[in-house]
């Protein structure tokens, strides 16, 4: 999926980076059916967001992606405290992947220096406790892209563009 109706100006040189959704994690059974449904159903607020940053160096065919969420995803009890409005543990993750996924990222434009440097530079100040609403992966997602390429609320951004 391309990036939605503006197309950001890439640079020689410059890292890529992209956001993109997941289903929420959740227990086993009709809670895992029922997010996993709701991301089917491009239901916004029901998505999991992260950051993928494919690097310009031709010795890294790699890209890397960075989320935020909690320490324990699948447990009920994590679930539902997160759920009451209490904060929960939460960690920064940071995985490889081989290729971008097939659907539902949108090219966002280029970090201004090297993207996976910066992104290790912002998560050393990224406060762990998740809070859903106040300071999750959407906040997360908002602030890592921001600090890459200096756009302010992306995510308000691509909402009104799928939406239309």
């Amino acid at each position: 999926m391309a990036s939605l109706f503006s197309k950001p100006t890439l640079q020689a040189g410059r890292d890529e980076v992209y956001v993109a959704t997941m289903p929420l994690r959740a227990t086993k059974g009709p809670p895992q059916l029922l997010m996993s449904a709701a991301y089917s159903l491009n239901l916004w607020d029901l998505q999991h967001f992260m950051v993928i940053i494919k690097p310009s160096s031709p010795t890294l065919s790699q890209a890397f992606v960075y989320d935020f969420q909690p320490k324990d995803p699948e447990n009920m009890y994590v679930a539902l405290a997160a759920l009451s409005g209490r904060a929960v543990p939460g960690a920064v993750l940071e995985r490889k992947l081989t290729k971008l996924p097939r659907s539902k990222w949108w090219l966002i434009g280029c970090s201004r220096e090297d993207g996976v440097e910066a992104a290790h530079r912002f998560n050393k100040t990224w406060h762990t406790d998740l809070k859903i609403g106040y300071h999750d992966c959407r906040d997360y997602t908002n602030g890592l892209v921001e600090y890459l390429t200096g756009e302010k609320q992306v995510l308000k951004r691509l909402r009104s563009s799928v939406s239309r």
